[in-house]
């Protein structure tokens, strides 16, 4: 039997047991259904409260996370949490909730880390809900909110710490007072010449929303993209000659950097054939100018850097693997970063190999 008509079946006995004893206080007996079993009760009673209660024995790790994370979750939410076509972003927006283009994530929204837990466990993977170990559902959160820099690599998540753990939103909700607030009391409403002068004080912003004839947006083939926030100035960067030697690479250092770059494939190709995606391929990007690459629509922040002459040094590209949003504040890549410098300088010799 599916999930789907378990379900049903067991809501049809909730349902009729109901009736029945509702009819039997009436002085009657419907004679169908039963009262659940604890059995079937507890089937059901799965969810986690804010203080940790229901919350089943286990622990993961971030770097566990991050492989079932890759394995089962990444199709719909990418590598990192960015999302991927219309799927819901799970990483990044801080900052973003009192602007008019609000990113709600689980790091910048949401308030209790019991959400996600419960979530997780209740109805991900979609189409294999509850397919997940408890071990499995730790490391995933884990891994989520590395993504989301409220945890370092190093961190394991388990029932015990779990209420350590406070998300960056939590003092953003609070009780809804609007039945006893003055302004939502019941009153007369004005219906008709309200105000004797009617002033506009202010007018929609412009939505630059309309598709280029010729290349392709940030976004891949999705158009272009809207401009949704003024971009802040990106921090001071060094600059280099605009056309310097090509420098030599590692070939050893360079295998491990193609392991690290599968975080980055979401968005990004390289090598033989490699095409803009959501990023812009970075073929020959090692020693060249800051957003250069053809035909790849780039956010105004990294106009400005192309326009101040920044090259991709070895130092620039360490600065940008490691806090993207950073070293270029106001840019549309949604990747937290490379943590580990091994990593950061292992992918920028993967990048030198490519840019000979």
């Amino acid at each position: 039997m599916s999930r789907f008509l378990k379900a049903a079946a067991l809501l049809f006995v909730f349902t009729l047991a109901e009736a029945g004893a509702g009819t039997a206080l009436a002085g009657g007996k419907l004679g169908l259904g039963r009262p659940a079993t604890p059995a079937e009760v507890k089937a059901w009673d799965i969810d986690i409260r804010p203080d940790g209660m229901g919350l089943l024995e286990g622990s993961g790790d971030v770097a566990t996370g991050e492989e079932v994370f890759v394995e089962k979750c990444a199709v719909c939410h990418g590598d990192f949490g960015e999302g991927v076509g219309r799927w819901p972003v799970l990483a990044g927006g801080q900052g973003t909730l009192a602007s008019h283009d609000p990113v709600k994530t689980v790091g910048s929204y949401w308030p209790y880390l019991s959400t996600v837990w419960d979530y997780v466990n209740r109805a991900m993977p979609f189409g294999n809900a509850q397919s997940l170990t408890a071990d499995e559902v730790y490391a995933i959160t884990a891994y989520i909110l590395y993504s989301n820099d409220i945890v370092d690599d190093e961190f394991e998540l388990s029932h015990e710490n779990f209420t350590e753990v406070k998300m960056p939103n939590a003092e953003g909700f609070f009780m809804d007072d609007r039945a006893e607030s003055p302004l939502f009391a019941k009153r007369d409403v004005c219906m008709r010449d309200c105000k004797d002068d009617v002033k506009i004080v202010m007018r929609a912003r412009v939505l630059d929303v309309t598709p280029e004839s010729e290349g392709k947006g940030e976004n891949g083939d999705k158009g272009a993209e809207v401009e949704a926030k003024p971009e802040a100035a990106p921090v001071q960067v060094a600059s280099t000659p605009a056309e310097p030697p090509k420098p030599a690479f590692d070939e050893a250092l360079a295998a491990q950097g193609e392991k690290v770059f599968k975080k980055c494939k979401s968005c990004h190709q390289v090598g033989d054939g490699a095409k803009n995606r959501i990023g812009p391929a970075l073929n020959g990007m090692m020693g060249a100018a800051v957003g250069q690459v053809s035909k790849f629509k780039y956010s105004k922040t990294f106009k400005k850097l192309a326009e101040g002459g920044v090259v991709w040094t070895e130092d620039n590209m360490d600065a940008f693997l490691k806090k993207p949003r950073q070293w270029a504040k106001g840019t549309r890549m949604s990747f937290a970063g490379l943590k580990k410098e091994a990593d950061r300088k292992a992918v920028i010799e993967y990048l030198k190999k490519y840019s000979q």
